[in-house]
């Protein structure tokens, strides 16, 4: 069971403002060189005012994109979950994907922030940059697991004190398969009981390594060890784009089970807050989301996608989600859209709600997603605890953005605030 932690007066307060409609806190790491977080008050009616920024203590990778090594695109690292909550709201944890180093952070009265520890993952900086990019906590082992792009040694794992102090682990895990040494996962979550680590993938091959043609967009066909061509995206069409851990008893990891994400890139995944042993996949090239569950022994079963609408093109990139909290609706950023599409979840059936559930959030022009359109690169996406505001990255459109949402999936701008150009990712709050 977890360990108890304490909790002061101001931290209760802070979270009991959070869930009687008189708002919240929000938190983003901006990515820049000199990487912080924004620390941001969320009011009753969502609007959003900037409380501090506060220095990690790391490097992000700035404007550059490693993945693809452009000089100057949105969504880095193509990766979710760089900044968290620990359940107990003590600690918040972010990625500095330029340093390839995790920091934390003691969240503390009315939310604020006080870096605790910055560490670096274990994993060297080859180029510009390193990738460290996704974290997942469990409590019950005071362990932080590490998701990186680049491999080998694409999860490392990291120790926290009671006191926020972060231990680097000698251990090591791997994406990769024998035929395919140069994947990129997305994003590691454990299961509600802690017992499994599911990671998500994109790419067999780096679009770094594949290339992009003249007008920026990546080239998404490659030659295979057998002089086949074949797709650079994960899962499509070998059955093995979702990677499977069993935690151990001291919290190291078991041999990664590889296994059928259902579709093409299952980039993102969210699992339900009433039933945990269902989950939600976000498509990058499959275009849509489905439904999924895990079974005591870590194996999975994932039904049929449900498809947004592509009539401006493919590949629509639906990379990030978010669960409301009652479970009935689900918010997916179209990334090469520069929108977002709501789902109804009506036990085991999944259906479009609204598409698109907001306008177009436009860029300044010079991003194309892999369908070739201009986009603004929307990135992570939050739900508040009460389900009452989402709230949207637009990194290419300097934005963040929140919505008012309404019961039929439609989405409604009520405030947008001014973020670093391209960078930022992340978001996290209560």
């Amino acid at each position: 069971m977890p360990k108890e932690m304490g909790m002061s007066k101001e931290m209760g307060m802070s979270r009991e403002m959070s869930t009687n409609g008189r708002g919240g806190h929000l938190y983003m790491q901006t990515n820049e060189v000199k990487n912080a977080i924004i620390h941001y008050h969320r009011s009753a009616n969502g609007t959003l005012t900037e409380v501090e920024r506060v220095a990690t203590g790391g490097a992000g990778s700035g404007t550059y994109k490693p993945i693809s090594k452009q000089e100057s695109a949105p969504n880095a690292f193509e990766g979710a979950n760089s900044v968290i909550l620990s359940p107990d709201r003590r600690f918040l944890f972010a990625t500095n994907g330029g340093d390839n180093s995790v920091s934390s952070f003691a969240v503390g009265d009315q939310g604020k922030l006080k870096l605790i520890d910055n560490k670096p993952t274990g994993n060297a900086i080859e180029g510009r940059s390193g990738t460290a990019k996704s974290l997942a906590y469990s409590p019950s082992k005071d362990m932080l697991y590490v998701v990186h792009s680049f491999g080998p040694d694409h999860i490392r794992i990291m120790s926290v004190s009671s006191d926020g102090k972060l231990t680097p682990r000698a251990e090591k895990y791997t994406c990769n398969t024998p035929d395919k040494p140069l994947r990129v996962p997305t994003m590691g979550v454990l299961s509600p009981d802690e017992k499994f680590l599911l990671v998500g993938t994109t790419f067999d091959v780096p679009i770094a390594i594949s290339g992009t043609y003249p007008d920026g967009s990546p080239i998404l066909w490659v030659t295979g060890p057998d002089g086949e061509t074949r797709s650079v995206a994960s899962n499509a069409p070998d059955p093995d784009g979702i990677v499977i851990h069993r935690v151990n008893a001291d919290g190291t990891l078991s041999e990664g089970s590889f296994q059928d994400g259902g579709g093409g890139s299952p980039f993102y995944i969210a699992f339900l807050h009433s039933r945990p042993d269902t989950f939600i996949i976000g498509y990058a090239v499959g275009d849509g989301v489905a439904l999924g569950r895990i079974d005591e022994d870590g194996r999975i079963g994932v039904g049929k996608v449900v498809p947004i609408d592509t009539k401006r093109g493919k590949i629509a990139e639906l990379c990030w989600a978010s669960v409301s909290p009652d479970d009935r609706l689900l918010y997916a950023t179209v990334f090469g859209y520069s929108n977002i599409t709501t789902f109804h979840i009506d036990g085991l059936e999944l259906k479009v709600a609204k598409d698109p559930a907001s306008p177009i959030v436009e860029g300044d022009g010079t991003f194309r997603g892999l369908c070739g359109d201009v986009s603004s690169g929307p990135s992570d996406n939050w739900v508040s605890p009460d389900g009452a505001f989402l709230y949207q990255i637009y990194g290419n459109a300097s934005k963040l953005v929140g919505y008012a949402t309404k019961p039929d999936g439609s989405l409604e701008e009520v405030t947008s605030v001014a973020i670093p150009y391209n960078s930022p990712e992340g978001l996290a709050g209560f």
